[in-house]
């Protein structure tokens, strides 16, 4: 009986510990997962971080250029009408351009036919067509963005709204193009009404397939619902930032004959829409953020139409104050307040309110991370509420995985409505709804549905996608990088050691990841704890076109400014026809050398010019000299 029980009593010992094994096993695989979906969540950051300031950069030099080049030098002719901020300056000479009646709908047109004024079955119509994947006719196109520049005119730079116990309002953050997840909204929360009302806090556009639909869509609930549907302003309703992030490449491919003039009609509405939505008078809803300058009577009386790219300064400002706006040093934001005129400070409201981000740090800084707007910390949000007597501030402005994050003593909330935002599985996507308490209720959710069936290990497959995008960035520096070794290299033994590895590494791509944790993912052998950095390039598992040109560096030059290229070539192709002359080619070429102040040779562009002017017109398709300069990750 005795040794029965002693039995008992071991094997139940032995379960407990086997549990315990068991359990410490799955928290240190739960941790390790953490660890390399925090590591992927850095890495596409990082990335998108990286594109945004290189866009700044970029659009810097334009301004340069435009304000110290003589009016007649080529450089200056090339980029000038992108800064022509009122090609057509009167009212009536905008309507005029706004007119759709010339233009007819065939009969032999299958979607969705539309009636003016809109009605709610009409904006419904329009949804199920667009679900359906029909694209509407440019006459109804130009309609509707005729009636909402109409409407935008009126409102305030501020919209003040009220809740009440029978009628909550829905806060939604970026959607970025991604017409399924708001189409999952009005499945899981009911369309815009009188009895439901909206505010989209910006970032309607670029990066997904589908900005105008949704811009379709959200104008559409405006025009009958004028008091219940608000549109805040973000970064990108701003034809600068869509040159590089594709809207502009989005409408031109739908719209062939009428893209151009959806385009500029898409600039001045841009430019009309409000900066800020306050509900009752206690929660302040703003796309990007705040600084320690931020005054709400200030941004209320705004022109803030004259601002259709909030990357180019008044031309009062000189371009000093422009780059301490859109600065890329360590200086306090506050050091460059005083010198601004008053309309530069203007200025300031705007860029930060679509630009900023918070910071757990107290203090108020340059964003050297994006390059435009400010990092601002918890003490900034206290005085910057207190000081408008104001209890909450919600933004959206950057992905966060569960599709919002508070912080500053849950005093800003952070609000990201676009799920699979860098790959599917990557992030949830979130709304809020808000009654009379002003507490934040958060609702998520997931748009694909083969995303929610992902097992525990399946849902961290999309680091692969991280890291393949990392390869790349490592690629295009290769001869920095090699450069960068070897300073660590004075014998030429071709070994570095790990910690002088992820230091040049780090030096060179200037991302700010932990190299050393990503070591194991980037670097297949080490030999006692040294890299062989040639052999290591080598393998990176990259493949370039092989194209027969008298200088190679151009090629890398090319593969590293990949997007400042294509955005320079869109600015480049006035009629939007998707074609440059080789003249033209060698122009923006040209563009680019002084840009980054480097020597291009003419011979190197002719070359490359010609091996890829396949049919020997004399001139090029941008999207097909784009795609044949795409790496291709062979380790995929």
């Amino acid at each position: 009986m005795g040794c029965g029980m002693g039995k008992s009593s071991l094997q139940e010992k032995k379960s407990i510990r086997a549990a315990l094994l068991i359990q410490r096993w799955y928290r240190q695989y739960v941790a390790r997962l953490e660890m390399r979906r925090r590591c992927t969540w850095n890495i596409f950051q990082s990335i998108e971080y990286a594109g945004e300031q290189d866009q700044i950069k970029l659009y810097s030099f334009f301004g340069f250029l435009m304000d110290h080049f003589t009016p007649a030098s080529s450089e200056r002719n090339l980029i000038s009408h992108i800064f022509h901020e009122n090609e057509i300056c009167r009212d009536t000479e905008w309507e005029r351009y706004f007119c759709y009646k010339d233009i007819e709908v065939p009969d032999s047109y299958t979607g969705p036919h539309l009636t003016f004024p809109m009605t709610f079955c009409g904006v419904s119509k329009l949804v199920e067509a667009f679900k359906h994947k029909q694209q509407l006719h440019a006459r109804y196109v130009l309609q509707i963005l005729g009636e909402t520049w109409r409407l935008l005119r009126i409102l305030p730079n501020i919209n003040y709204v009220s809740v009440s116990q029978t009628k909550e309002i829905t806060i939604c953050g970026d959607l970025h193009g991604q017409l399924e997840d708001l189409l999952l909204i009005f499945y899981k929360n009911g369309l815009p009404s009188s009895e439901k009302p909206y505010i989209f806090n910006g970032d309607f556009v670029d990066r997904g397939k589908s900005s105008l639909e949704i811009l379709l869509i959200l104008f559409g609930f405006l025009l009958v619902y004028p008091n219940d549907l608000h549109l805040n302003r973000g970064n990108h309703e701003d034809h600068i930032v869509n040159l590089r992030y594709g809207f502009t490449k989005e409408i031109l491919g739908k719209y062939r004959v009428h893209g151009k003039k959806i385009l500029k009609l898409l600039q001045k509405i841009f430019s009309w829409l409000p900066l800020a939505t306050v509900i009752n008078d206690k929660v302040l809803v703003v796309h990007g953020g705040i600084s320690n300058s931020t005054d709400l009577c200030v941004v209320s009386r705004v022109d803030r139409h004259r601002y259709v790219s909030v990357l180019r300064p008044p031309k009062t400002q000189t371009l000093t104050n422009f780059l301490n706006l859109f600065s890329f040093s360590n200086k306090e934001m506050s050091t460059c307040i005083p010198s601004l005129d008053s309309r530069s400070k203007t200025f300031t409201q705007i860029v930060n309110l679509l630009w900023s981000d918070p910071m757990p740090q107290n203090g108020c800084i340059s964003n050297e991370v994006r390059g435009g707007g400010c990092y601002w910390g918890p003490d900034v949000t206290e005085e910057v509420l207190g000081r408008h007597n104001l209890q909450l501030l919600i933004r959206s402005h950057e992905c966060k995985q569960d599709g919002y994050e508070f912080c500053h003593n849950r005093r800003v909330l952070t609000i990201f409505s676009a799920s699979n935002y860098y790959e599917v599985g990557s992030n949830r996507g979130a709304y809020i709804r808000m009654g009379t308490d002003l507490v934040p209720h958060l609702i998520q959710y997931q748009a694909s549905r083969t995303c929610r069936e992902l097992t525990l290990r399946q849902r961290y497959a999309h680091e692969l996608s991280a890291l393949r995008a990392l390869r790349e960035q490592l690629f295009v520096h290769k001869s920095d990088l090699i450069r960068a070794y070897q300073e660590f290299d004075p014998h030429h033994t071709g070994k570095i050691s790990m910690r002088h590895w992820a230091s040049a590494t780090e030096s060179v791509l200037k991302l700010g990841l932990p190299w050393r944790v990503l070591r194991s993912q980037l670097v297949s052998r080490t030999h006692y704890g040294m890299v062989d950095y040639q052999q290591w390039i080598k393998e990176l598992s990259i493949t370039e076109p092989k194209l027969e040109v008298s200088d190679t560096s151009i090629l890398e030059t090319m593969y590293r400014n990949h997007s400042n290229l294509e955005t320079i070539f869109r600015i480049i192709d006035t009629d939007h026809s998707g074609l440059i002359s080789l003249e033209e080619f060698r122009q923006t070429w040209k563009l680019l050398s002084s840009h980054l102040k480097m020597e291009i040779s003419d011979k190197a562009i002719a070359d490359l010019a010609h091996s890829i002017d396949f049919n020997k017109d004399g001139s090029i398709d941008i999207n097909e000299f784009m795609e044949a300069f795409r790496l291709v990750d062979l380790s995929s």
